[in-house]
Order: structure tokens, then sequence, then C-alpha cells
């Protein structure tokens, strides 16, 4: 079935001549048998590549506050810090409000209810995303900083280890996940291997890939022990690395974002809620018999104490273990209803996280599904890898 082509406005050609533009088609509907849940898997194809724009207001902006959060974190101390970005976070409040805020309200109700304080969730999230601007100051300019990182679920990925087909952790894009959550691996001795599409980091433009995304980059890799990086318009190659590194039984670390690949997956979330979820780790885990975990990172006491949770191992009652045989390397023929009981069961542990701290998720769910959707196409959104 193919969905109807995401129709822009001619204001919306105005403002943005150089987006990319999709088809996004249904490539089925599977139900899970005994969790009697409907999971969609899509396909989105590339229809027309971006224009890359030289600058943008957004890149004035970023730099404006990446030049600020540098001074802030060199000559102040650090019980000043969060004080300071809560302060900061409400210099465009007004702005935020009349562009964000009900399509933001709207989401979390439809997940969490409507008994929760909307307004007060998406200022905590406007502080917690300018914390997240000034941990990676912190980072450049003070790389002996040590706040306390506390990592739950080491045991279980070890022992998955163990069985020498590598490992899958699927992060969640909470705003300490993409500096903390690889610091904290790397503390516990794990060496991992991030996959990110080519402009990872803070803009997609050309003065942001040569100015503000290398800082970001340069700070995630001290925690890597490498970085597979592709293009959306060719997948082929990192699914060719990724194999190379599952079969020396290494570990991957994806991010939930479902615009970096070429599927996803989308399923109910909370009361009425809809998330979408990339399908890519589901994939890997269902064709390969990789062991697949999700892992959450969460601000405690900002800029002093974190916790960083590795889920139990995700593994469908359905599954059965893949032969010694049957490696990453030979992965077998797609079964879309194994990989519709994996995504059930990361949508499991991203509800219960987000129930703990849904103030520091940055990319939320949906109130409507995907079909019924009306006009452009959400926006590409790399920030969390």
């Amino acid at each position: 079935m193919r969905l109807p082509w995401f129709a822009k406005s001619g204001k919306a050609d105005r403002k943005r001549p150089s987006a990319a533009s999709f088809r996004t088609e249904i490539i089925a509907d599977v139900i899970v048998p005994d969790r009697a849940e409907p999971v969609r898997f899509f396909s989105r194809k590339l229809v027309s590549p971006a224009k890359l724009r030289r600058f943008s207001n957004k890149d004035f902006r970023e730099s404006l506050l990446f030049g600020f959060y540098l001074g802030v974190a060199a000559i102040l101390p650090v019980a000043w810090w969060a004080p300071i970005c809560r302060s900061v976070s409400g210099l465009r409040l007004k702005r935020h409000m009349r562009k964000d805020f009900s399509r933001y309200a709207a989401a979390t109700q439809a997940v969490l209810g409507k008994g929760i304080d909307a307004k007060k969730l998406f200022r905590a999230l406007l502080a917690a995303n300018h914390r997240r601007r000034l941990l990676l100051a912190v980072h450049v300019v003070r790389p002996r900083w040590s706040p306390t990182i506390r990592l739950e679920g080491l045991e279980g990925l070890q022992a998955a280890l163990k069985r020498g087909r590598g490992a899958i952790i699927w992060c969640d894009q909470f705003t300490a996940q993409t500096i903390i959550g690889k610091r904290a691996l790397h503390e516990a001795g794990v060496e991992t291997h991030q996959v990110s599409v080519d402009f990872h980091g803070i803009s997609d433009t050309t003065f942001g890939l040569r100015f503000l995304n290398p800082p970001m980059v340069a700070v995630e890799n001290r925690f890597l022990k490498s970085r597979v990086v592709f293009e959306r318009s060719d997948a082929y190659q990192v699914t060719i690395r990724m194999q190379k590194i599952l079969k020396d039984n290494g570990v991957v670390l994806m991010t939930n974002n479902i615009h970096a690949g070429s599927t996803f997956a989308e399923a109910g979330m909370g009361e009425s809620g809809w998330t979408h979820l990339a399908s890519a780790p589901a994939n890997f885990a269902a064709r390969g018999g990789t062991a697949l975990f999700a892992m959450s990172t969460f601000e405690m006491v900002p800029f002093r104490e974190y916790r960083a949770v590795i889920s139990r191992e995700l593994r469908p009652t359905t599954a059965q273990p893949a032969p010694v045989a049957s490696t990453a390397r030979n992965m077998g023929p797609k079964n879309m209803e194994l990989q519709a009981h994996y995504i059930l069961l990361k949508r499991d542990r991203l509800l219960e996280a987000l129930k703990d701290h849904p103030e520091q998720m940055m990319v939320w769910a949906s109130h409507q599904r995907f079909t019924e959707r009306s006009g452009v196409a959400p926006a590409d959104d790399d920030a969390g890898s």
C-alpha cells in the first residue's frame, strides 16, 4: 500500500528549500500472537535529495550558545551550571510555546494521560536541552571533570557476549545519552562501535558540518572504539560493517532514529499514543541471532550524578536460539513476526523509561498514527545518535 505524498505548502517551500523529500509506504501490518498488538512497518524512500545549505539562523544561535557555554564551563563552578541553563532556556520561551508546545502537549498526554502537567514538562525539557549543550562544552574545556555515573545491567551484556555473536545496544534519545551513555560503557571497559549518519551533530549545513558538529563527534569518539558512518542513500555498506563487527563479538550502539534508515515501525504507546521505532536493530536480532538490549541514560542530579541503564536482553518468548552457524555474517530471511515482537519489547522498555524521566526525552511519540497525519513529514533529527 502506498501512502499519499506529503504535500508542502508554498510557505513551507519558501522556508525550507533545501529539505529532501521522501515517499513513505506501508510494508506490512503484523500482529504478534501472544501480545495481540499490531505493529506496522514502513519503508522510506528518497525521492529528491536535499540541497546542502551553507548557513542557517540555527547555526548562528548554536554558535553563540556554544561560545557562551564554553565560558560558563571554563570559569564558573559546577553549582552555577544548572541554574544558568534554566535561565537561558527561558529566553525564547514564548516562541517555543507558540510553535512547539501544542504538538508536545498532545503527544505527552496521549502517552502519559491527561493528568500530567504538560507545560511543566515542556519547560523542564527546554532546560534539559540546554544542560545537554553545556555538557558538551564541559567535555571540551574540562576533560578531567568526573561526575558520578552509575551503570546498571552490565552483567546481562557480558553474559550475552560469552555466546560469541556480539550485541546491539538500542539507545533511547534522552538528553544525557549522547555523551554520558557512551562514557558509562567506556569507563566500564566495554568497547563500542556507534552507527551514525554522516551529518551527526547539531547542524546539517555546510557551516555546521565544518564547525558545529566536529566538537560533539570528537567528544563522543573519546568513548568509542569506532564510528560506523553512512549516508542515508546507501545503507548497504553499514550493514556489511555491522555484520563484521558482530561476527567479531563486538558491541554496536544504535540510536532510535527513524529518519536515519530506510525502514521503521509503528506501535501503540501508553494510553492512546503511537511511537515510531527504527527497525534495523530488530532486523539484526531477528535474522542474525544477535543479542539485543535497550539503554537509557538519565540525569539524576544535573552535572553531578547520572544513571545509565542497560535493560535485560530483549528476547521474544517465540524466538529460538540460533545455531552456531547462523551468525550475523550469514543472516537468514526476514521474519516480520519476530521483528514485531522485538519492536514491542523495545516499546515496553521505552515506556518504562519515559514514565521515570519524561522531562529528559528529546523525541516524543505522536497522538496520531503516521497515516493520519497531514502536511509535511517530521523533520530529520539525528541529535540523539
